[in-house]
Formats: structure tokens, sequence, C-alpha cells
């Protein structure tokens, strides 16, 4: 994911900045505690897509 469009895309929920996980293919919003998928290299920035951030991940 390219920095520049980082800096566009915001949490869809609360409109907070949102963290880019590689590794997981992932955006994280940790105000909203969801994760977007990354597939394909496109974001899916859609609530029912995102799943829950554990306390765990939260915290890292």
């Amino acid at each position: 994911m390219e920095k520049k469009f980082l800096d566009i895309l915001v949490c869809p929920v609360c409109k907070g900045s949102l963290e880019y996980k590689q590794d997981r293919q992932e955006l994280w919003c940790r105000r909203s505690k969801l994760a977007y998928p990354i597939k394909d290299g496109i974001p899916f920035m859609l609530e029912n897509e995102a799943r829950e951030l554990t306390e765990e991940e939260l915290h890292a």
C-alpha cells in the first residue's frame, strides 16, 4: 500500500487514521477497534467486511 493512499484513507466508522499492517494485509483502526482487509491490493473499507481487533492486537 502506497503511503499517499494511506494518507487519504480514514476509518469509515469513526473517520480516524489507519495503520497499515503489511504482514496481515490489513488496515487497522485502533479507535473503532476494526481491521479492514486488503485483497489483491484493494482495501475493503466496509464495516461488515472488517474484523474486530483483539485486546492483544490493540496493545501491541
